[in-house]
C-alpha cells in the first residue's frame, strides 16, 4: 500500500514538473490584443539581435508612484520582458532615484544636469491634493556607452493620463532608438552647408547634437566653388544628405549647379528656407513695427524645376503660438503671453509615417509653398490650419494687432502647404540650359532620391538660456513643447532609409485608463464587492460540501 502511494506521489510530482516546464520549452504565448501590444515588431527584433554582450537597463520608475505612472511602469516591465525573451543578454534593474536621499534637492539638480527632467504630478485622493516628483526615464548601458531613454512623451495640451497613453505608444520606439544609438557601427554622413549666411551653429546645436547619435556630421562651405568647383562637388559627394538651414545670402549659379549635381547623382537634401525676410527681434528693436520683404536667395528656378515654389508671402493663422511681451518696469515687470498670428501652430496629419504621432509644430513667419509639375512625386507633410490666409509682401507687420480678436470670416483658402517631400528620379535643373561650370561627368537624370523643402528656416532654431542652447521645440517663455525636433529627425531618418525607426515611432497602442471620478463615486460598491464576494463563495462552497457529505455518507 505504501509503495503504491509513493508511486502516486512521485508520478504527481513528475507531472507537476512537466506541466511547469512545457511553457519554457514551447513558449505557448499568444498576443490576443487588437493592437499587438505584446508583440515586438521586426525592426525591434533585428536591433535586439545585435546585442552580443550584457545590455543593462536601469529604469528609474520605482517606489511609491502615482497610479498613472504605476501603469506606465507596468507597460515598461512588460516590454522589457519581451526584450529578455528575445535576447538573454538584456538585464534590468528598477531604481528609485530619490530613495533614502539625504540631499533630495541636490540629487534632483544632479539628475536634471544629466538631462533627466522630472515630471511634477498633482495627485488628488479623498479630497487631498499633493505634489509628487517622478523621473520617467531609463538608462541603457552597452559596452561602456550609456544613453538616456525617455519614458514620458510631452504632448502640448495633454493631461497626465493622455500623456501616459502617448508614452506607451512610444515605448518600443524609445528603446529601439536607444539600441540604435548603442549598436550603430557604420554611420551615414550629413553635410551641414555653409557659406550663404546660414543659421549660426549655436542655434542649430540641439538638433545637430541629436543627429550625431545616428549620423556623422561635417561642414561643407560653398565659398570654394568659384576656385575649385570639382573639389567642392567631390567633397560634397562624400556625404549622403545635405542640410541647408536658413540661408540669408543669395546662391550663385555656380553654387546652385554644384548642389544640383549632388542631388541628381543621388544625394538627399533638406532645404529650410525663409520666403520672407522678417524676424521677431526686428519688431522689438523698431518700436513694434517692421516691414516684411521678399527673401531673394536665387533658388527659385532650381526648386521650380524640382517641383516646388516658395511664395513671397506671410501666413496669418488663427491657430497660432504665443509670444511674450513685458509690461511695467523693474520689479513690477509682468510677462504676458499673447497669441501671435504670424507664428502658426501646425498640426501634423496622420497619413504619412514622417508626421504620424508628431505633436504640433511651431513656425515663425512662414510662407506658403506651391507644387508644380515635375518628375518628382510631391507629398505635403505639413500645412497651415483651415483658418489661415496668405498675405503678400512688402507688408508692415506691427505688434499693435496683439490682443485683437481675429474675425474668422476674414480667413479663407487655408490649408496652405509649408513642408513638401519630393521623391523619385531627379532631372537636373540645368538640362537644356547653359551650364555655369564645366564639370566632368555631370548628369541630366539621376537615381531615386528624396528632397524635403520647408518654408521656414526657424523650424530648426533652438532658443538659448544664458548663452547655452535649449532643446529644439521648447519655448522658454511659455514653457511649451513643440514637435519640431521629432518632425525633422523623422524626416531625415525616413529620407536616409532608416524607416524601421520611423515605423516604430508611428506605431499606435492604446491602454485603458481608469476614470478617476467614476472610481471615487463607486469606491464603496467595489470595496464591498471585493470583500464580500470571496466570503459568499466560501460559504456556498462549505454549504455545498456539507450537503454532498450528508447525501453521500448519511443514513
Amino acid at each position: 500500500m505504501k509503495r503504491r502511494q509513493m508511486i502516486k506521489i512521485v508520478t504527481a510530482l513528475l507531472l507537476l514538473i512537466l506541466v511547469n516546464q512545457i511553457p519554457r520549452l514551447f513558449n505557448p504565448r499568444a498576443d490576443l490584443t487588437s493592437d499587438k501590444r505584446y508583440t515586438l515588431s521586426e525592426p525591434s527584433k533585428e536591433l535586439i539581435a545585435r546585442i552580443e554582450s550584457p545590455l543593462i537597463i536601469d529604469v528609474l520608475l520605482e517606489g511609491d508612484l502615482p497610479p498613472e505612472f504605476a501603469r506606465l511602469q507596468t507597460e515598461v516591465a512588460q516590454f522589457i520582458k519581451q526584450l529578455q525573451e528575445e535576447n538573454r543578454m538584456v538585464k534590468v534593474d528598477y531604481v528609485d532615484p530619490l530613495q533614502d536621499s539625504e540631499d533630495r534637492e541636490g540629487l534632483i539638480a544632479e539628475l536634471q544636469a544629466r538631462g533627466l527632467t522630472p515630471a511634477n504630478v498633482t495627485m488628488e485622493q479623498k479630497g487631498k491634493v499633493s505634489q509628487e516628483i517622478v523621473f520617467p526615464w531609463a538608462m541603457a548601458t552597452y559596452r561602456n556607452r550609456t544613453v538616456r531613454v525617455p519614458l514620458m512623451v510631452n504632448k502640448l495640451g495633454y493631461s497626465t493620463e493622455e500623456r501616459i497613453n502617448a508614452s506607451v505608444q512610444q515605448l518600443e520606439y524609445a528603446f529601439s532608438d536607444a539600441f540604435t544609438k548603442l549598436t550603430v557601427e557604420e554611420k551615414k554622413r550629413i553635410a551641414v552647408i555653409k557659406g550663404n549666411g546660414q543659421l549660426d551653429d549655436i542655434f542649430q546645436a540641439d538638433f545637430l547634437t541629436a543627429l550625431r547619435d545616428y549620423y556623422n556630421l561635417g561642414i561643407v562651405t560653398l565659398d570654394s566653388v568659384p576656385s575649385d568647383p570639382v573639389g567642392t562637388l567631390s567633397e560634397l559627394q562624400q556625404f549622403d544628405l545635405a542640410l541647408i538651414a536658413k540661408p540669408t545670402q543669395p546662391f550663385s549659379e555656380e553654387e546652385k549647379f554644384v548642389l544640383d549635381q549632388f542631388i541628381v547623382q543621388g544625394g538627399r537634401s533638406v532645404w529650410l528656407l525663409d520666403g520672407v525676410q522678417m524676424e521677431l527681434d526686428s519688431l522689438f528693436n523698431e518700436n513694434g513695427r517692421s516691414i516684411a520683404l521678399a527673401n531673394n536667395l536665387g533658388l527659385d528656378d532650381l526648386l521650380f524645376r524640382y517641383g516646388v515654389r516658395i511664395n513671397t508671402d506671410l501666413i496669418n493663422d488663427m491657430y497660432c503660438t504665443q509670444i511674450v511681451l513685458a509690461s511695467g518696469e523693474g520689479s513690477a515687470s509682468q510677462y504676458n503671453p499673447l497669441p501671435w498670428v504670424y507664428h502658426p501652430m501646425v498640426f501634423p496629419g496622420e497619413t504619412h509615417p514622417v508626421t504620424e504621432n508628431v505633436e504640433a509644430l511651431r513656425f515663425q513667419f512662414v510662407s506658403s509653398i506651391d507644387t508644380v509639375a515635375s518628375s518628382l512625386r510631391k507629398t505635403v507633410l505639413l500645412h497651415s490650419s483651415p483658418l489661415s490666409r496668405a498675405e503678400g509682401v512688402p507688408k508692415t507687420v506691427s505688434l499693435e494687432i496683439l490682443g485683437q480678436q481675429p474675425d474668422p470670416s476674414d480667413y479663407s483658402g487655408g490649408l496652405l502647404p509649408v513642408a513638401v517631400l519630393l521623391e523619385g528620379q531627379v532631372n537636373s535643373a540645368y538640362t537644356n540650359r547653359v551650364k555655369p561650370l564645366d564639370l566632368e561627368r555631370h548628369m541630366a537624370t539621376g537615381p531615386e532620391n528624396a528632397l524635403l523643402v520647408v518654408s521656414d528656416g526657424d523650424i530648426i532654431k533652438n532658443q538659448l538660456n544664458q548663452g547655452r542652447p535649449l532643446e529644439l521645440g521648447y519655448d522658454k517663455w511659455t514653457n511649451n513643447f513643440y514637435g519640431n525636433k521629432a518632425f525633422l529627425l523623422n524626416a531625415i531618418n525616413f529620407m536616409l532609409d532608416d524607416k524601421g525607426l520611423v515605423s516604430l515611432r508611428s506605431r499606435e497602442i492604446k491602454i485603458a485608463l481608469l476614470d478617476v471620478e467614476k472610481v471615487n463615486d463607486q469606491r464603496s460598491m467595489w470595496l464591498w464587492i471585493n470583500l464580500g464576494t470571496p466570503l459568499i463563495l466560501l460559504l456556498l462552497f462549505g454549504w455545498g460540501y456539507n450537503s454532498w457529505r450528508n447525501r453521500r455518507f448519511g443514513r
